[in-house]
């Protein structure tokens, strides 16, 4: 546990773990298990269960982020980079929001926005070079864990639309997020939701090898993201948007 403390601006190379190696595969398909375990559980749940099931993710949720924060701020490593500003930290406050309050627009939005921002933070994780003995880490890896797995439950449960004409409104949200996070990055010199640069893991870093900024990526990925999310499903009935 030497290395429990440190976060990833203070800790010594060479003592993470390799991104798609051993450990990272067995994180994921760890995450692959307790998803389908939650999603096949809150499916076969009654409305009583699934309600207690939306809460006991918020309330982890919570905890979660307040462990987080309560850990940098012991160990003195707290910065203006850790603001829950980014993409995932505000979704924390949403699955939470949605979870007393399950409504329509936050299931679809936890869908369209939140289900591929915290599968992509688990597919190419931005906390590689700590090792698995860091809090960082094990926070990083539970609180995108559980912000993925919350929307599959939802999607598992019928209560996503999967409506396309949702979209726009989704992606207006995202919009006015990613103003508010660049006006952060702008006083703080963070670099909220990667709009700054790309690490050597974002998939965003090809699009800037390629073209001379990350920034081209956005749409290309979201376009592509948006056709896998919205592709018409054999036999499920299209549940009625509300």
């Amino acid at each position: 546990m030497q290395y429990f403390m440190d976060t990833t601006e203070t800790i010594a190379e060479g003592v993470g773990f390799a991104h798609f190696g051993p450990l990272h595969l067995a994180e994921l398909v760890f995450f692959v298990l307790v998803a389908a375990g939650c999603a096949i559980l809150y499916r076969k749940s009654g409305e009583k269960g699934r309600k207690n099931m939306r809460i006991m993710f918020a309330v982890l949720l919570i905890l979660d982020e307040v462990f987080k924060h309560v850990m940098l701020l012991i160990g003195s490593r707290w910065t203006p980079d850790y603001l829950p500003i980014h993409l995932c930290s505000v979704n924390v406050f949403l699955a939470s929001y949605h979870a007393w309050k399950p409504k329509k627009a936050v299931a679809d939005f936890l869908y369209c926005i939140c289900l591929p921002a915290a599968l992509a933070a688990l597919l190419f994780p931005s906390w590689n070079s700590l090792p698995l003995g860091n809090f960082m880490h094990l926070h990083s890896l539970s609180i995108h864990m559980l912000l993925a797995i919350y929307p599959v439950m939802l999607l598992c449960g019928g209560e996503v639309s999967r409506d396309p004409r949702r979209i726009p409104k989704c992606l207006l949200i995202l919009l006015g997020l990613a103003a508010a996070a660049l006006m952060a990055n702008l006083i703080f010199d963070t670099n909220f939701m990667f709009l700054m640069y790309a690490d050597d893991n974002n998939p965003l870093k090809v699009f800037e090898n390629l073209f001379g900024s990350h920034l081209v990526g956005y749409p290309i990925i979201i376009t592509a993201v948006l056709l896998i999310m919205y592709f018409p499903l054999p036999g499920r009935r299209k549940t009625a948007a509300k």
